[in-house]
């Protein structure tokens, strides 16, 4: 078996159990300094992940920036690496990973990895799956989680160059459409909560075009129609979500900025 490389790698968690040891598995050779943060599982998450050699710590959910954060302070190396609890880096990419370190330091502070969603009942990305590109893979003293509770990037100093690498991570964030939905409406409060917070007043003509808007964006724009029904299925969960949006911050504004409710 190769060495560890110089890598700590991070995962935050919640309610994982089956999700979680694929995840851990996958990346487990790569380093000797795998956390998972876990925000209060009830499903024995924290114990998969502590049976794959995981370093786990508790702390309760602050919003999506400030737990990756939190994660990345408990790293013990320089370079880091996110994988969300729903992810699986697959051999090609782990490869990657690790000849990027053969030589020694890698050639850039900062890779971009992409992130290819699969749906249920697929083993693999379909040829014309969405794919993003963030930054996965990066040195802590050029790059840090942003400190948005909604908005899941990192944020690189000035002038720091970046390279994509070939490997894609896989990304099984769908268990059914109606836990997608479940997950999408929750997500949708958090994003009302931060537009609040910021003081961003989205105009009320929004509501009545936001669904159809993004349902084309997802079905047309992220190429869902290529997955047949389910594709459409799931472009539909994605334009509710982002309708909700919309509508629940309307429905802030009308109430004073509160939640209804409280």
């Amino acid at each position: 078996m190769a060495p560890p490389l110089p890598l700590s790698i991070f995962i935050i968690a919640k309610n994982e159990a089956d999700r979680i040891g694929a995840t851990i598995r996958a990346v487990r050779d790569l380093s000797d300094d795998v956390i998972v943060v876990d925000s209060g599982s009830t499903d024995g998450t924290q114990e998969v992940a502590a049976s794959l050699g995981a370093r786990v710590v508790h702390n309760p959910w602050p919003g999506y920036g400030p737990q990756k954060r939190f994660a990345e302070e408990l790293c013990r190396h320089v370079w880091m690496l996110n994988v969300d609890a729903d992810e699986v880096v697959p051999p090609d990419l782990a490869a990657e990973i690790r000849g990027l370190f053969a030589g020694g330091e890698p050639p850039v502070p900062a890779y971009r990895l992409g992130i290819a969603e699969i749906f249920p009942g697929e083993t693999r990305p379909h040829r014309w799956a969405y794919t993003l590109w963030p930054v996965r893979l990066y040195r802590r003293d050029r790059g840090r989680y942003s400190p948005s509770p909604v908005h899941d990037r990192v944020d690189l100093a000035p002038g720091t160059p970046t390279r994509r690498l070939r490997g894609v991570i896989h990304h099984f964030s769908v268990r059914s459409l109606g836990d997608q939905l479940d997950k999408l409406n929750r997500y949708s409060d958090q994003q009302a909560d931060d537009l609040a917070a910021r003081g961003v007043a989205i105009p009320t003509w929004r509501v009545f075009v936001e669904l159809p808007a993004n349902f084309l964006k997802a079905y047309v724009g992220r190429r869902h129609f290529a997955r047949g029904v389910y594709g459409f299925l799931t472009a539909m969960n994605y334009a509710i979500s982002r309708h909700l949006r919309v509508a629940k911050h309307y429905e802030r504004r009308s109430n004073g900025g509160r939640r209804p409710g409280r």
